[in-house]
């Protein structure tokens, strides 16, 4: 570095060094001040670097004479000191980080990861929990429905709930004194065909070219099988013999059976098996991940109602014919569907009830009848 060399400002000085990112050489300008009684010597900066000139280096010597500027040395243990403390609080981003950790196996994961990243980082990610007002997140709860359907809504918030008090548990930080409020959520939407709409949904499969779209749309109408359950589905799983198929981690409960009616075992028996150990496989015979384009297809040719979920609607349309028939009690039906409580095929129960209410109605038909007779005697 080469010697001082003075400026036109007092106080102001500079030495020639190689330029940092370039060819040539640059300036690196000091200040010189008294300060309690003692000569002070500070670098300020870089002429390419920090764009330092010698008249801004003249307004910072005023100001750290005046005290109104921290010196370059002071504002780097200031950002060591704020980093230091920031690595001992647990902000939610930090808490987020902890919790997937240990959510590995966690199938969900992917899910929240998405919706952590989207909705809560931007918002909550540098905050620890109890600098969060309950005014904070109610404002956001309004601001996310005016986009969000309820439902999304209550998982965003649902999945801010267990970052907190996965760290309070751990004590890793406060929780909250409050309660965060979801919205509330019908969830018990039941989807359904009619018998018309039915046959023209077989019509378009018949006339479908896909290998098993079709085929899988079929399953979930014969079966009342989950999407997953039938992207899982192995050859080993079925068991022609005793007319069963063993059903793999059915929504993250236990393993479970349902029985192979007459439509499933021609279905399956007539269906091409592969090189692959799956019945639908994906690519390369590995297991299914998507087939939405297809099924929309068909759904599309079939003139199904546009907010009709092919696979998820045709369970419902499973469920509701055997409720409907009156020959199907309740806990059979959740048992058929592998429901882990029966709350969960409740939704169902108004289309039995219905059935009661004809029979009853019947009844009544039929007593009138015979007085009606005696009467005409």
């Amino acid at each position: 570095m080469s010697k001082r060399a003075k400026t036109n400002y007092p106080g102001v000085y500079y030495r020639e060094t190689r330029r940092i990112g370039g060819k040539g050489t640059e300036k690196v300008y000091y200040i010189v001040f008294k300060k309690d009684g003692k000569m002070v010597e500070e670098k300020v900066g870089r002429q390419f670097v920090d764009d330092m000139t010698p008249a801004r280096a003249v307004g910072i010597r005023a100001e750290r004479i005046e005290g109104k500027r921290l010196s370059r040395k002071e504002i780097r243990f200031q950002k060591e000191a704020q980093k230091k403390a920031e690595e001992g609080r647990w902000t939610i981003k930090k808490l987020w980080d902890t919790y997937k950790s240990s959510r590995t196996k966690n199938k969900a994961l992917s899910t929240d990861k998405s919706r952590y990243q989207k909705y809560l980082e931007p918002v909550f990610g540098n905050k620890e929990p109890k600098d969060i007002p309950s005014l904070d997140i109610e404002r956001y709860r309004m601001k996310l429905l005016k986009d969000l359907s309820p439902q999304t809504v209550k998982h965003i918030l649902n999945l801010l709930t267990w970052i907190i008090n996965y760290g309070e548990n751990k004590n890793l930080c406060e929780g909250i004194p409050f309660k965060i409020e979801k919205p509330s959520v019908n969830n018990l939407k039941t989807e359904d065909l009619n018998p018309d709409q039915i046959s023209k949904l077989i019509e378009a499969i018949e006339k479908d070219t896909h290998p098993y779209a079709g085929k899988i749309m079929k399953l979930s109408l014969f079966t009342g099988m989950r999407r997953g359950e039938m992207f899982k589905l192995k050859w080993d799983d079925i068991d022609f013999d005793r007319g069963f198929i063993s059903l793999r981690d059915p929504k993250g409960g236990p393993n479970q059976k349902i029985p192979i009616n007459g439509s499933t075992r021609d279905l399956l028996q007539n269906h091409q098996k592969t090189d692959s150990p799956y019945v639908f496989p994906g690519k390369g015979g590995k297991q299914l991940t998507d087939i939405n384009k297809p099924i929309n297809a068909i759904k599309k040719e079939a003139n199904l109602p546009k907010n009709f979920r092919p696979l998820h609607g045709l369970r419902h349309v499973y469920a509701s014919m055997l409720a409907s028939s009156g020959k199907v009690d309740m806990y059979t039906l959740q048992k058929l569907l592998t429901h882990k409580n029966p709350q969960m095929t409740q939704r169902y129960a108004h289309l039995r009830d219905e059935v009661l209410k004809n029979a009853s109605n019947l009844a009544d038909d039929l007593i009138d009848l015979a007085i009606k007779k005696k009467n005409d005697k």
